[in-house]
């Protein structure tokens, strides 16, 4: 081993502690990379792999009744390689012991074989065979929900009739990988369900003997999906199509892209903000090292290094905490990674799921770390090594000081010596101070950052299950119908107070830009679902144009007043303009609005309604299920704090999950920065300190000086932490805004305290242990000449 080798040895462990904070912070950042890129990875891998393999369709239509024939003309569409029809209905499931509404699809596939496309997994069991109206595949989620096994029954209201129905298989498919009804946005397996059974069965039981009711199509690889759903749509449009839609538009895939498109924001934002910060303090270690080590330096080239020796060797110092911060990040990554794969194979549901690190992604970790240290001491290294031996032998010139502002004041006149001196400090060495600053405010911005999204999540669905939603029941029905239904809801047992909506699906354009959605037709003076404004009260529905939320609305580029192209995906299927009325703001989910009556002029249809919304006194809800049960005409029901609790309990998985580790690795690197910033002004200050002890100073009056500056310091870095956080919580909103969630931007009171605390407990934690290098301070030596 050679001189310089034995001198990097001795450097690290001189500096062990700001060593060990610092790789502390890179391992943070590397933990947090390989984490998010492990499951963006495994999912993108997992869904590649289940699309390909089970022929995963590339359009989806739903039509209220086709003949067979019309099949045909859709495989002669250019670009289309298979087509296959389907019947596929709503159905309601009566579960044993289970006393809560159970709603369901099932869909046909070809007598006792798999379909040609959406091919099914099979899990456990067999295929319906051949022949049997009554066996039927499950779900594999709503199995597990329910603990069903093969050859077990079930009951199902089919088309109004309670059937009772064998179970000859457990299935997973790419259709449902997030299994979520037609109106929930988070998985409920114990109250929805997918069903799949032989098509000349299912066609029997709906009358749909020689015709179908759903397509699925796949593509050539250079067709153009487009035209493809364009041409589909002339086709099937006196069928009562309601428009054809990509895999863009599927319920399943959407969701998926959506988790997808989340993570890589975090995999990009969170790694960068944790390898800033790191590789500034980096910057600032190595700056100390140098400037303290000038002599050492010179030395070394008097001895024949040369400038690139001497170079390598701080550069083996940065390369030295990177590794062991990589090591720790590495470790630390693939165990959270391990331990969010059974939350994610929860919600996402694969025939099968790998987590296991890929060498690509640690080699990809380690490399924006080096990447990240070498940036941050490049500068430093090298002013090291372009340092002349003559040069660097000399001590620095003493600093010329005066009387400064502060000094002249009332303030300085106010202050002890002590007082005085810490000020002096500061307000002399202001690019230091502002640098320590800087570094202590960026760990508040992180705490900061993370505390918001536990305040942000609560507030979006308080506003969601509070203002927006106060019904206690929804219920959709097959078809639409007459408003005089309200008055037989009205009596139903604990029913208190009934209020219908009309939901139309459309597809809304304007400035070239198009997005499906529904219009949800509200009665006037709707009290069971309103809409707010951005201030959080109630806006009135107008009686004619559209409201929409303001995220459609900036995604279409559209502003109150514009005119925008409806085609309506049902009935008639109109195309007309219609005036926006004005723009609201709901945290979850994309939609407009519309009263209802003119929503039934427009359809050219009475006043009809797609369902309703009940206030209901929940010690009755037994007896309302059951009475609901008994009319063949709802297709679902819905309890809104089972919807809640569903919702609350997926974010708790997930984001406030990922907030939690975000807090605990936030909380580590306050700690970091202070305790680097309170050891380099300990050991740049340790011969001031001893001199003012030998003058007679008390060792509380010196400890008093540096815990001073440090306490100064921090207190001032609290709001510029603060406005860093801000920006980095505004970034973050609008990075992982979508059309699911869109997380308000709330920074109460108490995110601003949790911050604060934060910084000041690590502070105290920091000076904790510099205080006993203050009660161990030798004289002697610190007084040596250097």
């Amino acid at each position: 081993m050679n001189a310089l080798n034995r001198k990097l040895l001795r450097d690290i462990a001189s500096f062990k502690g700001q060593v060990a904070a610092i790789a502390v912070i890179i391992g943070s950042g590397v933990m947090v990379l390989i984490l998010f890129a492990t499951i963006l990875e495994a999912i993108n891998q997992s869904r590649d792999r289940y699309y390909q393999g089970h022929n995963f369709a590339h359009v989806f239509t739903e039509i209220k009744r086709a003949p067979e024939s019309v099949s045909e003309r859709i495989r002669a569409i250019p670009g289309v390689s298979l087509a296959e029809t389907r019947v596929k209905a709503p159905v309601r499931i009566s579960v044993e012991d289970f006393k809560d509404p159970v709603q369901g699809e099932i869909i046909s596939i070809p007598d006792g074989r798999q379909p040609d496309l959406n091919r099914l997994y099979l899990r456990q069991g067999i295929l319906p065979e051949p022949g049997y109206l009554n066996q039927v595949l499950v779900s594999e989620p709503f199995a597990l929900a329910h603990n069903f096994q093969t050859g077990h029954t079930l009951r199902a209201i089919i088309k109004g009739r309670m059937e009772t129905l064998t179970i000859s298989g457990i299935v997973l498919s790419p259709e449902y990988v997030y299994q979520i009804g037609p109106t929930d946005l988070i998985p409920d397996y114990k109250r929805f369900a997918v069903l799949w059974m032989n098509r000349s069965a299912l066609a029997g039981a709906f009358g749909m003997e020689g015709a179908f009711n759903n397509l699925v199509l796949s593509l050539h690889a250079d067709a153009d999906e487009q035209k493809v759903i364009e041409a589909v749509d002339h086709i099937l449009a006196q069928y009562g199509s309601v428009g054809a839609y990509g895999r863009r538009d599927q319920t399943s895939n959407r969701f998926l892209q959506e988790e997808l498109d989340q993570l890589r924001v975090m995999t990009i934002v969170l790694p960068a903000i944790f390898l800033g910060v790191s590789a500034f303090l980096l910057n600032v270690l190595m700056a100390r090292i140098i400037r303290t080590q000038r002599q050492q330096i010179a030395v070394l080239k008097a001895f024949g290094y040369t400038n690139v020796q001497v170079g390598l060797h701080f550069v083996k110092f940065t390369a030295l905490i990177v590794c062991m911060g990589s090591a720790l990040g590495v470790g630390m990554g693939a165990w959270a990674a391990h331990a969010m794969s059974g939350l994610y194979a929860e919600y996402f549901r694969f025939p099968e799921m790998d987590f296991g690190l890929q060498p690509a992604t640690v080699v990809l970790s380690i490399l924006v770390a080096f990447g990240a240290g070498l940036a941050g001491t490049f500068r430093a290294v090298a002013g090291a090594a372009g340092q002349a031996p003559a040069e660097a032998m000399r001590p620095p010139a003493p600093e010329r000081f005066s009387k400064g502002v502060i000094e002249q004041s009332f303030l300085g006149k106010v202050l002890g010596q002590t007082g005085r001196m810490i000020l002096r400090n500061i307000s002399r060495y202001r690019f230091k101070t502002m640098m320590s600053m800087l570094g202590i405010s960026l760990s508040g911005s992180l705490i900061l950052l993370g505390s918001y999204q536990f305040e942000s999540v609560n507030h979006m669905l308080d506003v969601q299950y509070r203002l927006v939603q106060r019904m206690d029941i929804s219920l959709s029905f097959n078809e639409p119908v007459s408003s005089n239904a309200m008055a037989g809801l009205a009596g139903l047992p604990g029913v208190h107070y009934v209020e219908s909506y009309r939901s139309v699906p459309v597809r809304l354009s304007h400035n070239r830009l198009e997005y499906r959605t529904s219009i949800l037709g509200l009665d006037r003076d709707a009290v069971l679902r309103v809409v707010v404004d951005k201030d959080l009260q109630p806006v009135a529905v107008p009686p004619e144009g559209l409201l929409m939320t303001s995220y459609l609305a900036g995604y279409l580029g559209a502003v109150p007043g514009d005119l925008i192209t409806v085609e309506v995906m049902e009935g008639h299927r109109r195309t007309l303009e219609l005036p926006l009325a004005g723009t609201v703001e709901e945290p979850v989910g994309i939609s407009a609005y519309m009263d209802r009556p003119s929503l039934n002029i427009i359809m050219r249809e009475g006043p009809a309604i797609s369902g309703a919304w009940l206030l209901t006194d929940e010690t009755s809800h037994d007896q309302l299920f059951a009475r609901l049960h008994q009319m063949p005409q709802v297709a679902g029901i819905g309890v809104i704090s089972t919807a809640e609790a569903n919702i609350r309990g997926y974010i708790e998985d997930t984001v406030l999950i990922f907030m939690v580790i975000l807090l605990i690795l936030a909380g580590s690197i306050a700690f970091a920065v202070v305790y680097n910033n309170a050891r380099v002004a300990f050991a740049e200050r340790s011969r001031e300190l001893a001199t003012l002890r030998v003058l007679g100073f008390t060792r509380a009056e010196v400890a008093w000086i540096l815990i001073g500056e440090i306490g100064l310091i921090t207190l001032l870095s609290i709001p510029v932490g603060w406005i860093l956080g801000t920006g980095f919580a505004l970034l973050l909103n609008h990075a992982m805004s979508s059309e699911l969630f869109r997380l308000p931007f709330v920074l109460s009171p108490a995110i601003f305290a949790f911050s604060a605390l934060g910084v000041i407990a690590a502070s105290v934690l920091s000076l904790f242990f510099i205080a006993g290098k203050l009660r161990r301070l030798d004289m002697v030596t610190a007084l040596k000449t250097e």
